[in-house]
């Protein structure tokens, strides 16, 4: 058997329906859809989701939760997560453009500072957030935390 021999199994491919091309075809006329009314016209279509009628999906189930326009999502980075990345790429100070050329970050990204985890030395970190106890306990270690 050769590649240029392979066809599909006896029966498997059917030649499409050609709809509106005379009376001869068997499906000239109203081509296959009934006669008059709406579906039976040009360019129509119902909506997606569309269940004839009947209350559809989206509306029968409840809803459910809140999403604020106004939310400022932010990258979480905990200490343990910066030791991490002070060693493996022998960084002095932590910024915004570090993380971003390290692949750390994204391009609009914003990083918050959280104190979960253990650091072993007080470092510059430049961010956009901070919490409270990462700014106390990283002045604690002789730190400092710039705040975008």
């Amino acid at each position: 058997m050769k590649l240029n021999e392979l066809k599909p199994a006896k029966g498997a491919v059917h030649s499409t329906k050609r709809i509106g091309r005379g009376q001869g075809s068997g499906r000239g006329g109203t081509s296959t859809r009934g006669h008059k009314g709406q579906k039976s016209r040009s360019g129509y279509s119902r909506k997606r989701g569309f269940e004839g009628g009947q209350l559809p999906l989206q509306a029968r189930l409840p809803k459910r939760g809140f999403r604020s326009r106004n939310r400022i999502a932010y990258v979480p980075l905990n200490f343990s997560r910066i030791q991490e990345i002070l060693d493996k790429y022998s960084l002095d100070s932590i910024t915004v453009e570090s993380l971003r050329a390290n692949g750390i970050l994204r391009k609009n990204e914003l990083v918050k500072i959280l104190a979960w985890g253990e650091m072993k030395k007080g470092i510059q970190i430049e961010a956009h957030a901070a919490s409270k106890k990462a700014l106390e306990e990283v002045e604690k270690m002789g730190g400092k935390i710039t705040i975008l």
